[in-house]
């Protein structure tokens, strides 16, 4: 007996956001269905998982997650060429040092390391500041211009400080990363403020902000979610990709800290599997882009997409 399978139509398309030039470039985005829904419409791209480059040592990393890259810790062009080795689609470079609790580094600093890591590696280059929106304000417009044309996807601007970051993204040809605390209506309003400033729309990708597994990802699924289904019915402002900081999340959980707990298994297997899942959890949600920290966490990523990318192929 035939099986008729039921197909959902949607009448619009996720934005598709190009980061780096020429050969290096990377896709992210340009679905017509849902996430691995590949019998109901077009998947032209594979999620993008960046491995996050610090440019110092991290103060705040369990020795798990720091034994991966021993040797290249206080070498973020070392560390970055690394992560090209291992796999990674990208490179996501966090300017921790200009923290004003770090280092509290100047712009001009912060794009000396940005210069020297860009040109080392051939992937493509996400930057992304040191969270102090203030700090970040000053920062980051100095970083796009020591960056200019290598068509990097830089954030995270704010409602406080995406003025300035904006400018400069735009006049050095950069893509921005838009964080908004896990509302939608705060997202939308966001992405038109930079549209109103001039940024195209096809070069923003959505930070929904989001919590690790166990850590109200289930919040942060509904608003992807959400997001996905807004711009796959027509809504422009909804319609660019999502940025997952899933590595930030998920190392911070105390599954992925606390080797103490033996009835949680071992911490090796726990922690990587912590943050393997959640990558994988807000894939399914509409997830464009991971930001992750452990090499064997990304494959295992990897892997699990490959599978899914053709476990649907009705």
């Amino acid at each position: 007996m035939a099986v008729n399978i039921v197909k959902e139509r949607w009448t619009s398309k996720v934005a598709e956001l190009t980061i780096g030039t020429g050969p290096n470039a990377v896709k992210v985005g340009g679905e017509t269905t849902l996430p691995y829904l590949q019998f109901e419409g077009e998947l032209p791209n594979k999620s993008l998982v960046a491995l996050e480059v610090f440019d110092m040592a991290p103060q705040d990393w369990p020795e798990l997650l720091t034994s991966a890259f021993a040797d290249v810790l206080n070498d973020p062009v070392a560390w970055a060429k690394k992560c090209v080795e291992l796999g990674a689609g990208a490179v996501a470079l966090r300017l921790m040092s200009a923290h004003p609790d770090w280092k509290n580094a100047s712009g001009e600093e912060v794009a000396k390391t940005a210069k020297a890591v860009a040109d080392a590696i051939d992937v493509p280059l996400i930057v992304i500041g040191c969270g102090v929106e203030e700090k970040d304000g000053e920062i980051l417009p100095v970083v796009a211009d020591a960056l200019s044309g290598k068509a990097c996807l830089i954030g995270c601007v704010t409602p406080e400080n995406y003025k300035t970051i904006t400018a400069a993204a735009i006049g050095a040809g950069h893509s921005l990363i838009a964080s908004s605390p896990l509302d939608i209506n705060l997202a939308k309003q966001l992405n038109i403020l930079l549209n109103e400033m001039a940024m195209p729309l096809d070069r923003i990708a959505i930070d929904p902000l989001v919590g690790a597994l166990g850590y109200g990802i289930e919040y942060a699924y509904s608003i992807m979610e959400r997001a996905r289904m807004g711009a796959l019915t027509g809504d422009k402002m909804l319609a660019m990709p999502i940025c997952s900081f899933v590595g930030q999340e998920a190392w911070k959980s105390k599954e992925a800290k606390d080797p103490d707990v033996a009835e949680w298994g071992p911490i090796h297997d726990r922690a990587i599997l912590w943050e393997a899942v959640t990558a994988s959890t807000f894939a399914v949600a509409g997830s464009s882009i991971m930001i992750m920290r452990h090499p064997e966490a990304m494959k295992l990523f990897y892997a699990w997409e490959n599978e899914m990318r053709k476990s649907n192929a009705y």
